[in-house]
């Protein structure tokens, strides 16, 4: 299962400084996680130091769902 990022986050960046994949892109109020690209190493829960990131198993899935919706708006996802 992939990391999900949900709305506690305040966009510290700490998570992309260690995302062996670069998963993670900036959105309007949080950053997000694509899914297809996460390995699910789970560096980036331990990092968090708002507690934002967690498993998807874990996660609320209205985060879930946003983190998937908003992968597929970034440039070059649909190619």
């Amino acid at each position: 299962m992939a990391s999900v990022v949900n709305d506690s986050c305040i966009k510290c960046r700490a998570c992309v400084s260690v995302c062996p994949v670069d998963a993670f892109h900036e959105g309007e109020s949080q950053m997000v996680i694509d899914p297809d690209t996460c390995i699910e190493c789970g560096v980036c829960i331990s990092e968090c130091p708002q507690g934002a990131i967690s498993t998807e198993d874990d996660a609320d899935p209205e985060f879930v769902k946003f983190n998937a919706e908003k992968a597929k708006e970034w440039p070059g996802a649909n190619e």
